[in-house]
Order: C-alpha cells, then structure tokens, then sequence
C-alpha cells in the first residue's frame, strides 16, 4: 500500500500524476492520495487505464471523499482518493465520510 502526501502530488503535472498512480497499481499496489485527483484527472486516469487493459491488468477500482463545495465549484478534487487493481480491491460502501473495501491478495 504507497500513502501518498499531497505535496508530492501537488509537485506533479497531471500526465505525471495519473502515470505515476498507473505504474503503482500496475506493480499490485494500492495507492492513497492525500488531496485526491480532480474529476477531470480521475475520468483521464480511467481512460488511461482502459488502454492499458490486458490479461495481466485487469484495471483499477477507483474511490474517495468527495470536496466540500467551494467557491463556483471549480477545479474540485475530492479529499482523499484510494486506486487498486479491480481484482484485488471491490469498494463495498463509499458516503461522505467512509470509505470501505474489501482487499484481497492475488
């Protein structure tokens, strides 16, 4: 499991962010990230993903905290996002203030 702190992501390019989130779960991780993804970067990550899919990437299960509303709800994020492989990790419930998953090893 990588815990991943918003300022090491807040330091990257977007390309970056999903790419590094990618070769994490590729590599069997499940990744946390402290601050989350944008909606805009979390639909690019599942494209990403779709390409990449094959016999030995079965994709990813996607998760977080949704933001408190802002100002003109631009550029929202949610508040903490968790991504894993699709076969090791099924989000059983998800509100506002929970996230749980059921994580099993391959």
């Amino acid at each position: 499991m990588d815990l991943i702190s918003e300022d090491k992501i807040s330091a990257m390019t977007s390309l970056e962010k999903l790419r590094f989130v990618l070769d994490g779960v590729k590599a069997g991780n499940i990744v946390i990230l402290e601050g989350g993804l944008t909606s805009e970067e979390q639909m690019k990550l599942i494209e990403l993903t779709m390409s990449e899919v094959n016999d030995d990437f079965p994709g990813i299960e996607i998760g977080g905290y949704p933001t408190r509303k802002g100002f003109l709800n631009l550029k929202r994020k949610t508040r903490l996002t968790v991504i894993g492989p699709a076969n090791m990790m099924r989000t059983i419930r998800k509100d506002r203030d929970l996230i749980s998953a059921i994580v099993s090893a391959i």
